[in-house]
């Protein structure tokens, strides 16, 4: 496969010469091609074969053990002016930062093939698609973005009609954690990263260009690059809402993506547009719509059962690329919290036994195509989007936030996800209950000044129409003895029911100095164990403790200096008043 795009060409020759591949490839995304690199990676014991009785066309790769996350100390932001980065960003120099990875660049690729990748970020028909050209040395990297992207002819297609397209070059060097660096350009739309293999730091089409460079590309473009998930909730009698929900880790984001309704709400289905990645658009109408730039997805698999997630339990069990699980005697992936099986080998392919700690890695993953999803909607190939009936913002709190609440507006919806915040946990800090702040979810990928990046939601607000409505949830709420007090899973089904009917204006809603609350009984729980006071608790608003919560926001957003908007101070001391 060739090209004609001057550009394109004339980029893939000057990396020909600094890395100094064996061969170049350009890759067309056919079946052929793929299942030519899986017999070479199984041939070079990149991949091993699983069993394929039990999972067909599913195969492991077996990570470096110094490279099996993302790497946010090494990832940089490199704009002209260091403001633009913004303190939520490690910034570099442009031309520092070029000269450091070319030099890591040069002759990396010598004995190797280079692999040119062009890939179309959204529906390959969509005018809110946008194309990218990674060029790697790593045919792991090559088959997952496969499936994880439109990938191949057609995307080029595309960058041949003389659509702008985000260049990154990616080599897995030696795999040296001393030389292992991730450079953003957004002037440039162009990433570097060298030294990795992990899907994070090398599929460059994932939270390099989905988030970090399209959140730039966005904000000169009028639209919104963002880290939330995308579902559509269709009720008994056909209708259905989309709504975009934006959670930081161990929130419960995927699960939510795929949520099964329980028993006691037959006939309600749940459709995943997207489990982790949304680009949001204002139509011709005024209408905000959201496309899910990915087709596939890069779960963390340790925790993923029947009973916690089984649209993602099942949709595994066939053609999928397992990265760093443990293996059964009989040659099945297994991790801790399947549910069933017992490890013969760890992640290391090293033998393992009780007592030798975690089998599979904590971060080990699965890629699948999204299709193979149960859940999978159609509508994440509609061109034109979904239309977005709420925006919602979630995390982990024990104690502050309620079940659940509306913003007043579209301003006191860009606070609520500007000052959102999880609690840390003891396995992560040996602290438990530690507020980390989490901006829209977006604290590791938005690639520029979150300052700026909230005056551009403010101003997304003012182009709607109507703006969709904005609200906070959290499943987390615990008693003094630590019990969770709403049951989840499936049961946020019920939250999601108010927060529909009351973009549809069929629910009631009291009005609280957060914002507007369900009363005890707006919400449905017939057939739940909770008493009317864990219901109250859930939906509670203690004064003093959100009077301090909205303080430390505030101290917050002057981290951020002049370039917040007023607009958030303004709503914020609103919300302190109504406390008072």
């Amino acid at each position: 496969m060739t090209t004609t795009n001057d550009q394109l060409i004339s980029w893939v020759d000057e990396v020909a010469r600094l890395t100094r591949p064996a061969r170049v490839h350009w890759c067309d995304g056919s079946e052929a091609e793929r299942e030519q690199l899986i017999a070479q990676m199984l041939e070079s014991g990149e991949l091993l074969e699983l069993n394929q009785d039990t999972h067909p066309n599913c195969y492991l790769h077996r990570s470096d053990p110094s490279d099996v996350a993302r790497v946010e100390h090494l990832t940089f932001v490199c704009t002209t002016d260091p403001e633009d980065a913004g303190p939520n960003n490690h910034w570099m120099a442009p031309d520092q930062a070029h000269g450091q990875m070319d030099a890591l660049f040069e002759g990396c690729m010598e004995g190797r093939t280079l692999y040119v990748v062009p890939y179309c970020m959204g529906p390959i028909d969509s005018p809110y698609a946008r194309c990218g050209v990674e060029i790697t040395d790593s045919p792991y990297v090559v088959v997952n973005m496969g499936l994880m992207t439109r990938m191949g002819r057609k995307a080029l297609a595309r960058i041949e009609r003389g659509e702008r397209f985000v260049r990154g070059l990616h080599s897995i060097g030696e795999l040296d954690p001393e030389r292992r660096f991730i450079m953003h350009f957004p002037e440039e739309l162009t990433i570097k990263s060298y030294g990795s293999g992990y899907g994070g730091n090398a599929l460059l089409g994932k939270k390099c260009h989905a988030l970090r460079i399209a959140s730039w590309q966005a904000r000169e473009e009028g639209w919104l690059a963002e880290h939330m998930l995308i579902v559509g909730v269709e009720s008994p009698e056909g209708e259905t809402h989309y709504l975009a929900c934006a959670f930081p880790s161990a929130c419960g984001k995927t699960n939510l993506a795929m949520l099964l309704p329980p028993e006691s709400h037959a006939g309600w289905k749940i459709w995943t547009v997207g489990d982790d990645i949304a680009w949001l658009h204002v139509d011709g109408s005024g209408q905000l719509r959201a496309i899910n730039p990915e087709a596939g997805y890069f779960g963390v698999v340790p925790g993923t059962n029947a009973k916690t997630n089984r649209n993602a339990f099942d949709m595994i069990r066939r053609d999928a690329i397992f990265t760093n699980v443990a293996v059964t005697a009989d040659n099945q992936p297994w991790w801790e919290d399947k549910g069933h099986g017992d490890p013969e080998l760890d992640w290391q392919g090293r033998p393992w036994a009780p007592g030798n700690g975690k089998a599979a890695h904590p971060n080990s993953r699965f890629t699948v195509s999204a299709q193979q999803n149960p859940a999978w909607s159609p509508r994440a190939e509609d061109p034109a989007g979904v239309p977005i009936s709420a925006i919602v913002f979630g995390g982990r709190r024990r104690e502050l936030a309620p079940l659940v609440y509306e913003a007043r507006d579209w301003r006191h919806g860009v606070l609520v996800g500007a000052g959102m915040a999880s609690e840390t946990t003891a396995a992560a800090t040996a602290q438990v209950g530690v507020v980390r702040r989490d901006p829209m979810a977006m604290k590791p990928f938005c690639g520029y000044n979150f300052a700026d990046y909230w005056s551009h939601w403010l101003s997304i607000g003012e182009r709607t129409t109507t703006p969709p409505k904005v609200f906070h949830v959290n499943w987390f709420r615990q008693n003094g003895e630590g019990r969770f007090l709403w049951p989840g899973f499936g049961e946020n089904l019920r939250v999601l029911r108010w927060i529909i009917d009351r973009c549809a204006g069929r629910a009631e809603a009291r009005d609280t100095a957060i914002g507007w609350l369900p009363g005890p009984t707006d919400i449905d729980v017939e057939g739940l164990d909770i008493d009317p006071q864990t219901l109250e608790s859930l939906l509670a608003v203690d004064a003093p403790a959100w009077r301090e919560e909205l303080t430390q926001i505030g101290d917050y957003l002057d981290g951020f200096g002049d370039r917040v908007p007023e607009a958030l101070r303004e709503v914020r001391e609103q919300v302190l008043a109504r406390l008072k």
